[in-house]
């Protein structure tokens, strides 16, 4: 990891210093008040860093204090990642972003639309057009999660195991199997919704790479960028691939911008 520090003037960079403090006042408040154990913050801007600051503790009860190498858990940084090495695959011209789901995933051949009814007993109608590959990009292909309690739906994502993870032994391809078998909230397309889009855009990623999903973020995005403290967990799994539903990226600074 590349040593974390201040590179250049603030006032060269636009920033008065002064200022840049209130930053750390501001966020001091939430650890003294309870709603953080402690933070690192950094403020860049033109490839420069120019302000670095921590506060709290890394480890309250053993009263461990944040550090410069403090690494993070960051929950739903998979996305963007993901997102990434997509878009890497589509410039490569493995797919276009049109392209229906199920040409990489059969099982999203058949989905259905919640119309009606329970989470036991639902109403559902075929979509009226496929699951498209823009569609997990945008968060408009219907799907959803199980915690967020809004829906039948969601309470059905519950029911198979999906609510805070998913079911022990199961890893990405039978998750996004079991995805298609759910009712879509909506017609794809027509609506936007928070949920397992971009697992299922992962698996894609791996049926068209031929990889992992793991292997590929190393490969193609952290050993290229130097992110070598980046991964699916912050225990830093031997096995990152086998608990991968619904995963957060764990990592320390990123110095590539």
């Amino acid at each position: 990891m590349a040593e974390l520090k201040v590179e250049i003037d603030p006032e060269e960079a636009g920033f008065d210093a002064e200022r840049l403090t209130r930053i750390d006042s501001h966020f001091a408040r939430y650890v003294d008040d309870g709603r953080l154990p402690g933070w690192l913050l950094v403020v860049g801007r033109g490839g420069h860093v120019v302000h670095v600051s921590t506060y709290g503790d890394r480890d309250k009860e053993a009263g461990l204090p944040i550090e410069l190498d403090t690494i993070f858990r960051l929950y739903s940084m998979t996305k963007p990642i993901t997102s990434v090495a997509a878009m890497m695959l589509y410039e490569d011209g493995a797919f276009e972003l049109k392209d229906p789901v199920a040409r990489f995933i059969p099982a999203f051949d058949d989905v259905r639309v919640y119309r009606g009814g329970s989470a036991l007993a639902p109403v559902t109608e075929p979509a009226t057009e496929p699951v498209r590959i823009w569609h997990l990009l945008t968060h408009t292909s219907g799907l959803s999660y199980g915690f967020h309690h809004a829906h039948p739906v969601d309470a059905i994502y519950r029911n198979a195991g999906y609510e805070w993870g998913s079911p022990a032994g199961k890893d990405l391809a039978a998750c996004c199997d079991d995805f298609a078998s759910f009712p879509l909230l909506f017609q794809p397309g027509t609506e936007w919704n928070y949920g397992v889009s971009t697992d299922v855009l992962g698996r894609v990623v791996e049926v068209v790479s031929g990889q992992s999903l793991d292997e590929f973020f190393r490969e193609r995005i952290f050993v290229p960028l130097g992110m070598s403290d980046t991964a699916f967990s912050a225990r830093r799994s031997t096995s990152p691939s086998r608990d991968r539903c619904g995963p957060c990226v764990s990592t320390r600074w990123v110095t590539p911008r």
